[in-house]
């Protein structure tokens, strides 16, 4: 078998694997979508009230929902300063989880899972979350 046979072979068993997760991962983007278009409407009220106080210093960058970087069958995004990150995960088995506020390189952590027909908790957990990581990343 030649290279061309053998990874034809190794992707349509690794699709035949993955395809049972397309619709929850598709339901794990959506979800990612939905959660980070929340959080970037915060941010920006964030940012419009530290550049009013002339703290533009404290601003925070928010990335794009993207394939996980660790888990094949999730969306992460993250927000980050420097080497502070909060992370939030959706993944395929309908689960969000907030990872750290951590620093880059460091461990990661800690981690809370929710299940994602919990809007109630989830925003109350999102609110703590993304306060503690801003607080974190903006201290000296």
């Amino acid at each position: 078998m030649d290279l061309d046979e053998a990874l034809e072979r190794v992707g349509r068993n690794l699709a035949e694997r993955e395809s049972p997760h397309r619709d929850g991962l598709t339901l794990a983007k959506d979800k990612a979508t939905l959660l980070h278009r929340r959080v970037e409407n915060a941010l920006a009220r964030y940012h419009a009230a530290i550049d009013a106080a002339g703290a533009a210093h404290l601003r925070v960058e928010l990335t794009a929902p993207r394939l996980d970087e660790k888990h094949v069958r999730s969306y992460e995004f993250d927000v980050r300063r420097g080497r502070h990150r909060a992370l939030f995960v959706l993944k395929s088995r309908g689960e969000l989880t907030l990872v750290g506020p951590f620093r880059a390189g460091k461990t990661e952590g800690p981690c809370r899972s929710f299940p994602v027909e919990a809007e109630g908790e989830i925003t109350t957990a999102v609110v703590a979350f993304v306060s503690a990581f801003l607080e974190e990343a903006a201290t000296p």
